[in-house]
């Protein structure tokens, strides 16, 4: 087994990369074009781990490389990466749907098989990134995953986990019995509302990135700031260590045009935006993704992501998606939709023994 690291700002899509992406039923955050505009616009741009057993892509880790300093709105251009001194370490994890783990293996890819990839990816990793290496952390792993990435010297621990609902309805009608009172009446005086317009679909071109991101960002800081305060659990050594980086127009208007990211956008009768909700649409595994809301108190409206979620519910009954994860958030408030949870685990390892 071999292990190529690629920088999708400069290099080209590897050999096999599209056919691995269908085996291992990934989502569009892996396509390569999309991780190219992410990692441009990003201060910590994610590089491509691609493993290989022969000339078969058996593997791969989507892998943010971070620096200490925080000045910067966008990371250093990729020429001289190896030669810096400044201290960097890595993140195998997906900041855009973070209740997916950013290592995957194809199914023939058993678990002693696992455990050797990643330590054979670590040295890779130490030799793309250099003599700064301070160590690397996966994050948001599956058990088998985390199992593979533990052992001696390394810190595992399980964080929060991700909602996950299994398609077992055969009409919206059923699930929606399912509910509480309360719920349910909810969905239903949000859908008779004609002071909201509501458009959905597939492959928006009607839609301006920048008003969706200056609403994404703004609901992410305030919903960040909350779990924070509450003692979010994927805190480390109780610093606020948040490597994640704005999401830029430019992704976000390339992300709502393809055909597998249904968008759904609330306006007020004058046309202002009041919400926006992406859903990934996949047959293995559907995603509630982004969401965003005015607050209730400057004029949005507390409910709609009842709507939201609901709409979501529907699609993937409809169209017969096997599930629908719900991100690791309000899980609380997910449960009362019939979301289930799905474990997570994340480990931290120290340049020491990565490798070994």
């Amino acid at each position: 087994m071999n292990v190529d690291i690629v920088d999708p700002r400069t290099d080209r899509e590897p050999e096999g990369w599209r056919d691995f992406r269908r085996r291992a039923n990934l989502p569009p955050v892996w396509d390569y074009q999309l991780l190219g505009t992410e990692a441009w616009l990003s201060r910590n741009p994610p590089v491509l781990a691609v493993l290989h057993n022969g000339t078969r892509v058996v593997g791969a880790c989507s892998v943010m490389v971070c620096r200490t300093f925080r000045g910067r709105t966008f990371a250093p251009s990729p020429s001289g990466r190896r030669t810096r001194l400044r201290p960097v370490w890595a993140e195998v994890y997906l900041p855009l749907l973070s209740g997916y783990p950013a290592g995957v293996f194809d199914r023939s890819v058993d678990a002693a098989a696992r455990k050797a990839a990643l330590r054979l990816f670590e040295r890779e990793l130490v030799r793309f990134l250099g003599i700064g290496t301070v160590g690397v952390v996966y994050r948001a792993m599956t058990p088998e995953v985390g199992l593979a990435a533990g052992g001696g010297g390394r810190v595992t621990r399980e964080i929060d986990p991700t909602a996950v609902m299994r398609n077992r309805w055969s009409s919206f009608a059923d699930w929606l019995d399912t509910l509480s009172p309360r719920v349910r009446a909810a969905i239903e005086r949000l859908d008779a509302d004609d002071t909201v317009q509501v458009t959905s679909g597939a492959q928006r071109t009607d839609l301006d990135g920048r008003e969706l991101a200056v609403l994404l960002n703004e609901h992410r800081a305030r919903q960040d700031a909350r779990a924070w305060a509450e003692g979010q659990r994927s805190r480390v050594g109780g610093l606020h260590l948040d490597t994640r980086s704005p999401v830029a127009a430019a992704y976000l208007d390339t992300f709502v045009r393809r055909r597998d990211v249904v968008t759904t956008v609330y306006r007020d009768r004058n046309g202002g935006l009041l919400a926006f909700n992406t859903m990934i649409d996949h047959p293995v595994s559907s995603a509630v993704h982004h969401w965003a809301a005015v607050p209730a108190g400057s004029g949005g409206r507390g409910d709609l992501y009842i709507d939201a979620y609901a709409r979501c519910v529907r699609h993937m009954i409809e169209h017969g998606r096997a599930e629908l994860t719900a991100g690791r958030t309000l899980l609380d408030v997910k449960g009362e939709l019939g979301f289930g949870t799905r474990s997570l685990t994340s480990v931290a390892v120290p340049r020491p023994v990565m490798g070994r």
